[in-house]
């Protein structure tokens, strides 16, 4: 990978898990039903806890709350593992359910599979109505399955444009300042066009193309192109019909298109040295970006393809292990480490977006009149996985223990249309290798 993705891969944690091999767990046995069978055990003596090794702020706001959840009390204490972020899925994918710890994290959309193989238990009956309550919408939709929860975040994550204003006003650009007042495709073909003409190379745009497109990022970062337009990558729990859509079809010929105007960013700075006008990214490049452009950075969402604009949400999150016999203590930490407290902490020391209530609405970054406001409207109205409307902004990546087959061969579509394939042949193709995999396996079912 080039080195932007080796700087990304340090961010990456705040927002989703782009290089870790979610397309392993498809191959995953032993599935199809959720006898967990965790034990309430006692709510004392101690309890395990794994999580990944992400950032140095990350990992030292993580362990001041283990620190500090075992000296606020004496009944139960935590023993905190965090294990190499590249390797974490891979871990958890390959030990067996009885090896896993009390309490793990899990990136968002590779629950649904730990469920199918009876890797997660429900958390409804172990964490409080407190803290259940005190989730976001968007949060509970990555975590739920039916009606339980197998998953809460500490924060969350959102997709939008970054916009350098001073390059904006002297191309006469008119850009967006909220969700209501979007540019649709057609302006922002028009804004592209008109950067263009003002630019020296006439590359205007940074789409973090050196993370690549058949990965993670390729899905979080362009399926909102497809919800945006009226499609989906799954619907009804198939592809055909609704990843190859007309809808969907049109969507990425349109971002095929853009590919003229993109700066393919070797050096990770095209955004920030000014080179290029526009960065479509997440959350985590603000420190970056507000530092290096001060008052010229606006913040804006992604063009509405005709359905609303849509963004991708979700991020890492905790849950039980389903071989527990201790969930009542697992379920006590649960509620301590998605605290007020906590999570400022840890939405501190990585920039993102708080998955509680509370937290967000205290946030500077993600407040009303806040710099980033723009990404906590956008969670305001979750979408979940399913009901795309266009009232609705934040999208949950598929629930459905399907998932790394679904974003593997979306990403290998993706990447194709983005080098010039036929957009129509490269979904069809992705539509029937999905509904391939997920009649090969009873439609991965959770009971």
């Amino acid at each position: 990978m080039r080195s932007t993705s080796r700087k990304y891969r340090r961010t990456a944690s705040t927002g989703l898990a782009l290089v870790l091999p979610l397309a392993a767990l498809a191959a995953c046995g032993g599935g199809g039903g959720t006898d967990a069978s965790a034990e309430a055990g006692s709510g004392t003596g101690t309890i395990s806890v794994w999580a990944h090794q992400g950032q140095k702020s990350e990992d030292a706001a993580l362990q001041a709350a283990v620190k500090s959840f075992n000296s606020s009390q004496s009944k139960i204490k935590v023993e905190l593992k965090l294990l190499p972020g590249n390797d974490y899925t891979k871990t958890i994918t390959t030990t067996d359910a009885s090896k896993l710890p009390d309490v793990l994290e899990f990136d968002g959309p590779t629950m649904a599979n730990f469920v199918y193989n009876k890797k997660l238990a429900a958390v409804d009956d172990y964490v409080s109505a407190k803290t259940m309550d005190n989730a976001t919408d968007a949060s509970k939709s990555q975590g739920e399955i039916g009606d339980k929860h197998y998953g809460l975040g500490m924060y969350d994550s959102g997709l939008g444009i970054y916009g350098n204003k001073k390059l904006l006003d002297a191309a006469g650009v008119k850009y967006p300042t909220t969700l209501d007042d979007a540019w649709t495709v057609e302006e922002f073909t028009a804004a592209l066009k008109a950067l263009k003409a003002k630019d020296s190379d006439g590359k205007v745009l940074d789409v973090q193309e050196g993370n690549g497109f058949a990965t993670e990022w390729g899905t979080y970062g362009f399926a909102p192109v497809v919800w945006s337009a009226g499609g989906a990558l799954l619907k009804d729990g198939k592809a055909e019909g609704a990843l190859d859509s007309p809808k969907s079809v049109s969507a990425l010929k349109t971002l095929q298109s853009w590919k003229r105007y993109v700066d393919p960013n070797t050096d990770g700075n095209a955004f920030a040295k000014s080179r290029v006008a526009l960065s479509w990214v997440g959350h985590w490049m603000y420190p970056t970006y507000g530092e290096a452009l001060g008052d010229d950075l606006v913040v804006l969402p992604l063009p509405d393809f005709g359905n609303g604009p849509k963004t991708g949400q979700g991020s890492w999150a905790w849950g039980i292990g389903a071989d527990t016999k201790n969930a009542k203590a697992a379920g006590a930490f649960m509620d301590y480490l998605l605290n007020d407290t906590n999570v400022a902490a840890m939405t501190k020391a990585n920039g993102a977006p708080p998955a509680t209530k509370t937290a967000l609405a205290a946030s500077e970054l993600y407040q009303q009149g806040g710099p980033l406001q723009l990404f906590a409207d956008q969670l305001a109205k979750p979408c979940g996985d399913s009901d795309i409307t266009s009232s609705c902004v934040a999208v949950t990546r598929p629930v459905t223990a399907g998932y790394p087959t679904v974003t593997a061969k979306f990403g290998e579509a993706l990447n194709s249309i983005y080098g010039g394939a036929d957009p129509e042949d490269a979904l069809s193709k992705a539509a029937r290798a999905i509904d391939q995999d997920f009649s090969d396996n009873a439609g991965y079912e959770i009971p």
